[in-house]
């Protein structure tokens, strides 16, 4: 049988696993055949699949090619994997060839749909190490474009040619716009509300009665005989509500690991800039500081702008971050970081008190992404827990929950999974 075998070594993986499922998709033929014909694909192998008995042809045949190509094959070899006839290894593989490797792109393409294409794509760059690749801008227009390819791109940064850099973003502007047509509209509605609502006054003047939510609030203490309604409470805002109410930092942990999560961090960044009533910083690291607030105008900017890789040093980030906050009490600083600190620990538990008893809301993110559980330091998530600041991962579509929460200082939504690091409702 041949063993199906992704970058992380664990045979049957999903990246295997889901593109020869989507090849073995069924077409409504008869069902023991059709079986066969999916056991096939799954199994990979040749001459008859493996025991199977099943020949293919035509379209099922070039998707076979196309799968074994990736998944016959020993990651970082290029070459094909698993014994063929008289013991020999198969010649299966994309080699080392640009034009053939651009065939191989064009062939998922054809063959499977646009979420299968992205899994096979980043299982290529992770097996077969065609990271170099990449650097030239026929293959960059051959790939389909995504999250993790953007990642890619942004490591490759400082040693990607001139000749290449238009091409690259292109690809991640394309990549971004994506994601704003997803997370802009809702992110601004919900967190205009929470900013409503957080400047609303119980005592307003008169002048800064809002009368439309205050006569909708006091229907029921509609007088038909009068024609009118008495206003028993009054809704209104503030004389600042109008200026800016809030001020946000995101700090954003930009090692290898961390690469899906700067894509998504800048592009909300990027929105919350947008919005006049939010005073937004973006702050990237590793083991130095970089503070990105003057390109938040484009988040392409931002993203270029980052070193993807290096150690982490979230003391000395968060001892940044502190030095610029001028409101506490008005704060929300979002930590995105697995956490793994290589700088002084108990340095920046303390810090992280310190801001939390000066009034800031602090939120510790250890995951921005769609790319489920991540990997993270648990000791520190439980130690930042303790101190109530919950620690958790969040997918891009919980993002603005999470953010109005925060702003509002109500309990955060923490997903189920993350209540013993944050508990239900962690930390005000």
């Amino acid at each position: 049988m041949t063993t199906v075998t992704t970058a992380n070594g664990a045979d049957g993986a999903p990246g295997a696993r889901h593109a020869r499922d989507a090849a073995g998709a069924s077409r409504g033929t008869d069902p023991a055949a059709e079986r066969l014909r999916r056991w096939r694909l799954v199994l990979g192998g040749e001459g008859g699949g493996d025991g199977t008995g099943c020949a293919l042809g035509g379209t099922d045949a070039a998707m076979d090619r196309t799968l074994e190509a990736l998944y016959g094959s020993a990651p970082g070899s290029g070459q094909g994997a698993g014994a063929g006839p008289g013991g020999g290894r198969r010649a299966a593989g994309l080699g080392g060839s640009a034009p053939q490797i651009a065939r191989w792109l064009g062939d998922i393409r054809t063959y499977f749909p646009t979420s299968v294409v992205q899994v096979m794509q980043r299982d290529a760059i992770d097996r077969l190490g065609l990271s170099a690749m990449l650097l030239e801008p026929e293959m960059l227009e051959a790939v389909e474009a995504d999250v993790h390819l953007v990642g890619t791109l942004l490591s490759l940064n400082k040693v990607m040619p001139e000749t290449t850099k238009e091409t690259a973003r292109a690809v991640v502007r394309k990549v971004v716009e994506d994601l704003e047509k997803r997370l802009t509209t809702r992110t601004r509605a919900t967190l205009a509300g929470a900013l409503d609502r957080s400047a609303r006054v119980s005592r307003p003047r008169h002048r800064d009665i809002d009368w439309d939510r205050t006569i909708r609030a006091n229907l029921k203490n509609y007088l038909p005989e009068y024609r009118t309604v008495v206003p028993e409470r009054l809704i209104g805002y503030g004389r600042a509500a109008q200026s800016v109410k809030k001020e946000v930092v995101l700090c954003i942990d930009q090692s290898g690991s961390m690469a899906a999560s700067v894509v998504y961090a800048s592009v909300f960044g990027a929105v919350l800039a947008s919005m006049r009533s939010l005073d937004t910083r973006l702050v990237v690291f590793d083991t130095a500081v970089v503070d990105l607030t003057d390109q938040l105008s484009d988040p392409v900017d931002v993203l270029f702008g980052t070193q993807l890789g290096g150690g982490t040093d979230i003391n000395r980030a968060l001892a940044y971050c502190q030095s610029r906050i001028t409101r506490p009490a008005e704060t929300v600083v979002v930590l995105i970081s697995d956490l793994y600190e290589g700088g002084i620990r108990n340095e920046m538990l303390k810090r992280v008190a310190a801001m939390k008893a000066s009034g800031v809301r602090f939120v510790t993110l250890l995951a921005l992404s769609d790319e489920g559980a991540p990997a993270y330091d648990r000791d520190h998530a439980a130690a930042l827990a303790a101190l109530g600041a919950p620690a958790f991962a969040c997918t891009p579509d919980l993002f603005p929950d999470v953010m109005a929460a925060a702003i509002e200082k109500r309990p955060l939504p923490v997903p189920e999974s993350f209540a013993p690091h944050g508990g239900s409702g962690a930390a005000s």
